[in-house]
């Protein structure tokens, strides 16, 4: 469990109940979150818990669960961790009983990425349709660098750079 400011704890999936791990399997199926996912289809308990497993020996992957003072708000993750580069690609979805998390949950990204994952650039691949991620993302000034096509949907690549943090 980490303690980040504004009363935030990161929870590593590795470290999860497995009643955790379900309530984060029933966010992800959720076709509210689902349908902005490059796999939508709906994910299995053995294959979710395969998936957390996994984790405990993958070096460029995180993935946590994210608490504000009592309540689970989200989880977030970094993959393609590189240490070299210092850049790590991320995601983000909410607890889907709750609203206005995204600002909540991409600061913790922020915040976490930049100061102990000591990453200078962060880098999202959001699908084009999604504008709320977009608009986001755009808060926080992610520049859209590229674009392309996964499974026949534009995806805008977009990045952060260490500068504020």
């Amino acid at each position: 469990m980490i303690k980040m400011s504004d009363n935030i704890v990161l929870i590593n999936f590795i470290d999860l109940t497995l009643e955790e791990k379900k309530m984060i399997l029933s966010w992800r199926n959720h076709p509210s979150i689902k349908q902005w996912m490059y796999n939508s289809d709906d994910i299995l308990l053995e294959n979710h818990l395969n998936f957390i497993e996994t984790l405990k020996s993958c070096a460029d992957k995180l993935y946590f669960l994210v608490k504000l003072d009592d309540d689970y708000i989200g989880v977030i993750d970094f993959t393609n961790i590189d240490k070299e580069s210092k850049s790590s690609e991320f995601g983000l979805y909410a607890n889907i009983e709750l609203k206005g998390m995204g600002k909540v949950l991409l600061n913790s990204i922020c915040e976490y990425g930049f100061h102990a994952l000591n990453i200078n650039k962060l880098i999202a691949e959001v699908f084009a349709k999604n504008e709320k991620a977009i608009n986001l993302y755009k808060k926080f000034n992610f520049k859209d660098i590229t674009r392309k096509t996964v499974n026949n949907k534009e995806i805008i690549c977009m990045e952060l750079k260490n500068e504020k943090y």
